[in-house]
């Protein structure tokens, strides 16, 4: 993710903790909950099982809370929320067919997810079609919000119904290249990607902006993912002379990829994205991490002020899962629909109106509070406005934030 130079926030978000429903009401022809309110569903697309459940589960726990306390706290009066979450297993195919499923639900008005800018690739049409506005808290490929020229220069956004509260690989990319020249010391890197739209795309931004730096890539390679064997890039790793290895990838492979390195005898640090900040990265290493180092997106939530009431009730929720990297960008993501609908509502004598799905991507553009994250804003293509980061190192078995900054191109 991305930070630097610590902002002070002093807002606390108001929290609460019961359930979220999804919406129905049109002019008229609402769809009643039986207490005499319209149902509004906020649907939720992520990894619910699979090797990134973890995540995924962390993403639907969180958006949940923010249905619960929306209700709670009759935020939007006259309207539940509710929640429909889908499981995509972090295959694309899969999550194309869960947003035509909450396409077809007339009461979903708003979709937080997916985790991977993959699926999220071909859920956009889908969504855009329907004129329903995704929210994502994890995607951080550019040109999912700023299209395929934005590296040549050429900004257009492809769809105006996505939006994210994570900031981009952009930003995120830079920001590695310059902790691990700058601050790590660290001046010849092998660089290393799983091939996929997210790891590829920000190998690549991390590599760009290490060479202008006058750092030297001395050597690349890719790997498969779900594949374990990884003893042919550490061998390579190895030989390369590097002092550094830079991968593009989720935890799963990058865990083990750190493992195999040091067992060559490379006694060198792995640095990664957001994808590998998890505990799971560490325990897929019987090697030691120490020294490891990843990116994150945003300041870490338990020094955040804003967080306080945000995780006391996750904690008082009782969710059998931890809200993870992306819990809190989840919940502002799920509090930035509830806005939305209520902006809608309120415009419209309380009532929704027939084309409540249009008014709600309309609304979602203007859409700025205090949340759980920090401030919560769209710019002109639906990326946030809020481009924190942090990089963490493994020091005891675990990731320990040492840099948060707010990165300015």
């Amino acid at each position: 993710m991305r930070h630097r130079s610590l902002l002070v926030l002093t807002t606390v978000i108001t929290t609460g903790a019961l359930t979220l429903t999804a919406c129905g009401s049109r002019d008229g022809e609402s769809k009643d909950n039986g207490g005499g309110k319209t149902v509004v569903v906020i649907g939720v697309d992520a990894p619910l099982t699979g090797s990134l459940s973890a995540l995924g589960q962390g993403i639907k726990n969180s958006v949940d809370l923010a249905a619960k306390t929306a209700n709670k706290n009759n935020e939007v009066p006259g309207i539940e929320f509710k929640v429909e979450a889908l499981d995509d297993q972090a295959v694309p195919a899969s999550g194309q067919a869960n947003a035509t499923k909450l396409v077809g639900n007339k009461d979903v008005l708003g979709v937080v997810g997916p985790l991977n800018s993959g699926v999220a690739q071909q859920m956009q049409g889908v969504f855009a079609s329907a004129k329903l506005a995704q929210v994502s808290p994890a995607n951080t490929n550019p040109s999912l919000s700023q299209g395929d020229n934005w590296g040549k220069g050429e900004f257009k956004r492809p769809f105006d119904t996505y939006f994210r509260t994570a900031a981009t690989d952009v930003v995120q990319g830079k920001f590695a290249a310059q902790y691990l020249f700058k601050d790590a010391g660290k001046k010849k890197v092998f660089v290393v990607d799983d091939k996929q739209t997210y790891g590829a795309g920000l190998a690549a931004i991390f590599s760009d902006e290490f060479k202008k730096l006058g750092g030297e890539v001395v050597g690349t390679d890719h790997v498969t993912v779900k594949e374990t064997d990884f003893s042919s890039t550490a061998d390579k790793v190895k030989s390369s002379g590097a002092d550094s290895v830079y991968f593009g990838g989720q935890y799963p492979e990058g865990g083990l990829l750190a493992d195999q390195i040091k067992k060559t005898g490379a006694n060198i640090p792995l640095m990664g994205g957001d994808g590998i900040q998890d505990p799971a990265f560490i325990s897929a290493s019987g090697e030691a991490n120490e020294g490891d180092l990843s990116t994150s997106i945003g300041f870490p939530v338990e020094k955040l002020p804003t967080a306080k009431t945000f995780i006391e009730d996750y904690k008082a929720g009782g969710y059998k899962d931890p809200y993870a990297a992306y819990g809190g960008y989840s919940y502002d993501a799920g509090w930035a629909i509830v806005q939305a609908v209520k902006a809608v509502a309120a415009a419209n004598d309380g009532k929704l109106p027939s084309d409540a799905r249009a008014k709600v991507v309309e609304a979602l553009g203007k859409v700025s509070f205090e949340g759980v994250t920090g401030k919560v804003a769209f710019d002109q293509y639906g990326d946030t406005t809020n481009k924190q980061l942090t990089v963490y190192k493994v020091e005891g078995g675990k990731w320990v934030d040492v840099k948060s900054d707010t990165f300015n191109e």
